[in-house]
């Protein structure tokens, strides 16, 4: 797994800060989140559940959040945890191989199946709001 751009940070990124993390992710970044407040994700915080996890943009439509997105060098790590029917749903959406595989093998906790996609291209903003919409809809 990359390590978080932001680990060992004391405050959360500026937007500076940000866009020299990620480099050319930077754009992919803010498509996604485009993207993302389409399906009513307009709500954000950073936040740092520890120095060696560092920050993450949590986003979320009412009070429930639905993802997170952490900042790489160079890439972005997106994480969603899903229930077991959210999970059954996923694997029928027509999902590329490699998600289906990162569903397959992700962690399971009692609060559902943890899901971490790291990428750098604009060809995963499909799969991430897709999983998105999947945790919306369950």
């Amino acid at each position: 797994m990359l390590p978080n751009a932001f680990a060992a940070a004391a405050r959360k990124p500026t937007e500076k800060q940000l866009a020299t993390a990620l480099g050319p992710a930077k754009a992919v970044w803010d498509a996604l989140l485009t993207e993302l407040g389409q399906l009513g994700m307009t709500g954000q915080e950073w936040k740092s559940y520890s120095t060696k996890a560092g920050w993450s943009l949590r986003l979320f439509r009412g009070k429930r959040t639905i993802l997170w997105l952490a900042p790489c060098p160079r890439a972005i790590r997106a994480a969603v945890i899903l229930g077991d029917r959210a999970v059954e749903a996923a694997r029928e959406a027509r999902l590329p191989k490699r998600v289906l595989r990162l569903i397959d093998t992700a962690t399971r906790y009692p609060e559902g199946t943890a899901v971490r996609i790291e990428f750098k291209s604009a060809r995963e903003i499909g799969s991430v709001t897709r999983l998105a919409a999947i945790k919306l809809a369950h």
